[in-house]
């Protein structure tokens, strides 16, 4: 019984790691030469993590996942200064023969 509900929230955690795709110019020119695809993920997911959640995800295998902080940008309204929140981005590689297809809605 116990053995379910751990497998269960290794499962749930997961599901919470990948938040987006990156989809940007950048994104796009990296998955075109290097056939890697850039998630926005969680700042305290680690690599095999992100790993093990775009292969339950998605379905396919991943070779290698490198993983990148980002700092937020400093903003202001008026004469007050802020700041975004730092966040976290992931570049998967998958082995060769292996994509992922957004548009299917997989």
């Amino acid at each position: 019984m116990s053995e379910n509900l751990n497998v269960v929230k290794i499962q749930d955690r997961l599901l919470q790691v990948i938040l987006a795709p990156q989809i940007t110019e950048k994104a796009t020119m990296v998955a075109d030469k290097y056939q890697q695809i850039a998630f926005r993920v969680r700042t305290d997911a680690t690599k095999p993590e992100i790993k093990a959640a775009v292969e339950m995800v998605f379905k396919v295998e991943v070779e290698a996942v490198t993983v990148a902080n980002v700092k937020g940008k400093e903003k202001r309204a008026g004469r007050v200064m802020g700041r975004r929140k730092d966040w976290k981005k992931a570049y998967v590689s998958l082995k060769p023969g292996q994509e992922i297809n957004f548009a299917a809605g997989e």
